[in-house]
């Protein structure tokens, strides 16, 4: 019996001449001709249930293939909620923004890198602020050098109408930068 598109072989549906068996509890009981093996599970009321096919011989197991199922069911549906997307945030700038606030715009950026997100940041440009785009530049140039070690950017700022953007995707494989910094020693009087 297969289940739905899984593959999973039972019983009669294993296909190798001889399989390596496990018993219910748990035990490796050694490599086994097919028919003994489903003939084991049938008096005890159980399937045998083929648990690694690319395994030579292939792996098979003495189980009830419903409760199989039910626990593989339950742990897909933990994976599928300890797996997170990556959430797309965006910043918004103009670029007349002083240079606190600037700063505190790129602490956010900061967290939400930390936070494995990634990050569009956007300079919008109203009026005559499309003739300085330099200015836009510059601003993304900086966020970019600011946030080096928690983030690296994706591709080059990019024009769309009026507003130039970048992407920042978290940094991959790297520490938290104040962990790695040993303490500062005290100058010997």
């Amino acid at each position: 019996m297969y289940h739905n598109d899984k593959r999973i072989r039972v019983n009669r549906n294993v296909t190798a001449p001889q399989v390596r068996l496990i018993d219910m509890h748990g035990t490796m009981l050694g490599v086994k001709p097919l028919a003994e093996a489903v003939t084991m599970a049938r008096g005890a009321n159980l399937d045998l249930v083929e648990i690694s096919p690319d395994a030579n011989p292939p792996v098979c197991k003495v189980m009830d293939f419903s409760k199989f199922l039910y626990e593989k069911e339950k742990q897909d549906r933990e994976n599928r909620k300890k797996q997170k997307a990556g959430v797309l945030k965006e910043i918004r700038l103009n670029p007349r923004i002083a240079t606190h606030d600037l700063q505190t715009k790129v602490k956010h950026i900061e967290e939400f890198l930390k936070e494995h997100n990634k990050v569009r940041v956007t300079v919008v440009f109203r009026g005559r602020e499309n003739q300085h785009r330099n200015l836009g530049e510059e601003i993304l140039m900086s966020i970019k050098e600011n946030l080096s070690s928690v983030g690296i950017v994706e591709g080059k700022p990019q024009m769309m109408g009026n507003r130039m953007s970048i992407m920042l995707a978290p940094a991959q494989n790297k520490a938290h930068p104040g962990a790695a910094k040993p303490a500062p020693e005290a100058p010997k009087a």
